[in-house]
């Protein structure tokens, strides 16, 4: 909070433990740096300070409590190509003036678009320049960055411009009106090699139901070749965008929002690493998700029916719909008895607040490595997930995660030595533990 203006601010600290080289410590100035050059946009996050102590540094900025992108389709209820297309001006409209001040954002995804606040109205704002980086008109760059799914080919062939943030834009667009990537596999060489192809897949539902302009606007966005592709100012003058209170207004369908579901919900894994974190969260976050959990549980037996989840939580005031009450029962209930226990009420409630802390981490990963030897194997992961843990979870969540594919997984936690420098590494200003 901010008492001078009696504003709320929020504050994204960035673990020097995390920051091992020079690049990354180079990372974050520039991040700071196009933060504080970049002129002041509706649909950017502003960043109001930047300061270091001993273990991090500090990013401050406007809060943004309206949720993500995605999470706030999937409340309601329904999308629609008119919804679609007001989303992907205020896209555009953002990626349009960073390149207009030479800002190249690379890492455009559902996730880096946040919501000001709950209202309808809210504006929807960009929150993330940590992979941001300053051009000037033809400079090409070979740095791999971004999220697979986003990635353009230009970046996996290692020249590339501004034109990727179209590439990622148009990606976004595609999953608006579908509900899935248009560029999947297993695995990111699969990812890769489909991007490579960029053959875009207008065939399955409800692709028939969508007009022909936006279609085209999608294929003219996933353009193989980064020069003929359009550019910030060409899709906003497309007519789909132009145009877009014309834009059909049906519900693009169940299996649209079902879809986008799945590809937000949590897999076993990080459900159960979500519980771990509860036991360590700080007594009074306990205690008021607690607290909660004990006001919806009408009947006093410790534990919420689906029927007690739906009618408390239209109680305090969130009408979510039946489906969605379903789909957070699913997401929660880890044991499958069909009701939610007061630990599972927490850990749902932790990934709904996007609780996240890198301190417990390590606590986390010495919970699934039981014999202590720096990875969790096969049959740690099995007793750690049941009674769930079926062999076929247990090897999905394994091949998800198992980036060396040896069948375990590993982390490692390394501590950086404190450096004792009075402006700080990142040229901030150092404030005291």
């Amino acid at each position: 909070m901010d008492a001078a203006r009696g504003e709320k601010l929020a504050c994204k600290s960035i673990s020097k433990r995390k920051l091992r080289s020079s690049v990354d410590i180079e990372d974050v100035r520039r991040e700071v740096a196009i933060m504080r050059s970049l002129p002041s946009h509706v649909n950017v996050v502003r960043l109001r300070e930047a300061f270091e102590d001993g273990d991090s540094v500090h990013l401050v900025m406007e809060v943004c409590e309206g949720g993500e992108l995605f999470d706030r389709i999937v409340v309601r209820g329904h999308y629609t190509e008119r919804a679609a297309a007001a989303v992907m001006r205020t896209i555009m409209e953002v990626v349009q003036h960073c390149h207009q001040n030479g800002v190249m954002h690379r890492d455009l995804k559902p996730e880096n678009f946040l919501y000001a606040n709950a209202s309808e109205s809210s504006p929807l704002k960009v929150i993330d320049f940590g992979l941001s980086v300053c051009f000037k008109p033809g400079e090409r760059f070979s740095e791999i960055v971004g999220s697979p799914y986003y990635m353009a080919p230009e970046v996996l062939k290692r020249n590339y411009g501004q034109e990727i943030d179209i590439w990622s834009a148009g990606v976004i667009l595609y999953i608006l009106l579908c509900g899935v990537p248009p560029f999947w596999a297993k695995t990111d060489e699969g990812i890769a090699q489909a991007i490579i192809r960029s053959r875009v897949d207008f065939e399955r539902e409800p692709w028939p139901k969508v007009s022909d302009n936006a279609k085209e606007l999608v294929s003219r966005m996933l353009e193989n070749n980064p020069y003929a592709r359009l550019t910030a100012q060409q899709v906003l003058e497309h007519p789909w965008i132009q145009n877009s209170t014309a834009a059909p207004n049906i519900p693009l369908g169940e299996a649209v929002r079902s879809r986008l579901k799945q590809f937000t919900v949590m897999n076993k894994f990080k459900k159960k690493a979500l519980l771990v974190v509860a036991e360590y969260l700080p007594a009074e976050e306990l205690e008021a998700i607690t607290e909660l959990f004990h006001m919806l549980d009408t009947n006093k037996d410790g534990h919420l029916t689906i029927e007690e989840l739906r009618k408390g939580l239209q109680m305090i005031g969130n009408n979510v719909h039946d489906t969605d009450v379903d789909m957070l029962m699913e997401a929660a209930d880890l044991d499958g008895n069909g009701t939610l226990d007061c630990k599972e009420f927490v850990t749902v409630s932790i990934h709904l607040k996007k609780i996240r802390s890198e301190e417990h981490l390590p606590k986390v990963f010495n919970y699934f490595d039981k014999n202590m030897s720096g990875f969790i194997e096969m049959e740690e992961l099995k007793e750690a997930l049941s009674p769930r843990g079926d062999q076929k979870a247990i090897e999905d969540i394994i091949f998800d995660v198992d980036i060396d594919k040896v069948s375990k997984l590993t982390i490692k936690y390394q501590h950086l030595q404190k450096q004792e420098n009075a402006k700080g590494r990142f040229g901030l200003p150092r404030v005291a533990p």
